[in-house]
């Protein structure tokens, strides 16, 4: 009786070697297709978060900037502060007619409001009523020294504001402005940071050691920086406001630019 005899064969050490070799080359070809991907929508990921950070930042500049007492704005020397008087409410107080009308020549304590006073409901007692602010800086039409401001006082309605003061100078529009805080925005220490209710003063405010509120991280120092034209009667003032930012040696830079009202 003849036996069949099955053979079982393996595989050579060469075969194994051969094998793996061939493996880690196409492992290596499939990784650089896969990690090239992989990696730009990491650095897309990281720039995306730049970007809409910076632009959130820019945006909240913009609001408060819009919103500013004309002839308010001030930058630093070096272009990392920038400071300005938020108006909370507005309009046109009565110079003729009948009514409650405004004295520039005495010590007046009241004026009527032509139309009422626009988003009266966001006036505090102790904001400050502002006419013709001509500059942010010097002793005259200035409301950062209070020569042309005073608080806005008990009894006053949206149609007629309790006040005392004589100002300086009359409006050309009959404009008022109501201001409530100074705002201050700084660049230092690679943060954007906000700062308010601090008193008014004649030079710029320096928040020191103050925290204040935080706007934007990651920011470059050296690529950063504000600017303003204070413009003409004729023309809107511009403030232009540059951020960088820089994460993991990723950097992007930002430029905006905001119109600013003057005319008092």
């Amino acid at each position: 009786m003849i036996e069949s005899i099955q053979q079982h064969r393996g595989f050579t050490l060469v075969e194994l070697v051969v094998t793996i070799v061939i493996i880690g080359i196409l492992s290596s070809i499939g990784g650089m297709f896969i990690s090239q991907p992989i990696e730009g929508y990491i650095d897309l990921e990281r720039r995306t978060e730049l970007v809409d950070q910076a632009e959130m930042a820019l945006r909240r500049m913009q609001r408060d900037i819009r919103a500013a007492l004309p002839n308010s704005v001030r930058i630093s020397a070096d272009g990392k502060r920038l400071e300005l008087l938020h108006v909370v409410a507005g309009g046109r107080y009565r110079r003729g007619g009948v009514g409650d009308m405004i004295d520039f020549s005495v010590v007046d304590t009241g004026f009527d409001v032509l139309g009422g006073v626009e988003h009266f409901s966001e006036v505090a007692l102790g904001d400050l009523v502002v006419i013709y602010n001509l500059s942010a800086t010097g002793i005259t039409a200035n409301a950062y020294t209070g020569d042309n401001s005073t608080p806005v006082l008990t009894g006053s309605t949206a149609n007629n504001l309790i006040i005392s003061k004589q100002f300086p100078y009359a409006s050309p529009l009959q404009r008022f402005f109501v201001v409530d805080t100074a705002i201050t925005y700084r660049l230092r220490d690679g943060e954007l940071t906000r700062h308010t209710g601090y008193a008014f003063n004649a030079t710029q405010f320096d928040p020191g050691a103050s925290a204040g509120d935080l706007v934007a991280s990651q920011i470059v120092l050296s690529a950063s920086q504000f600017a303003y034209d204070a413009g003409t009667s004729s023309r809107s003032g511009l403030v232009r406001m540059q951020l960088a930012l820089e994460k993991e040696s990723e950097r992007i830079t930002l430029l905006h630019q905001v119109h600013v009202d003057n005319a008092p």
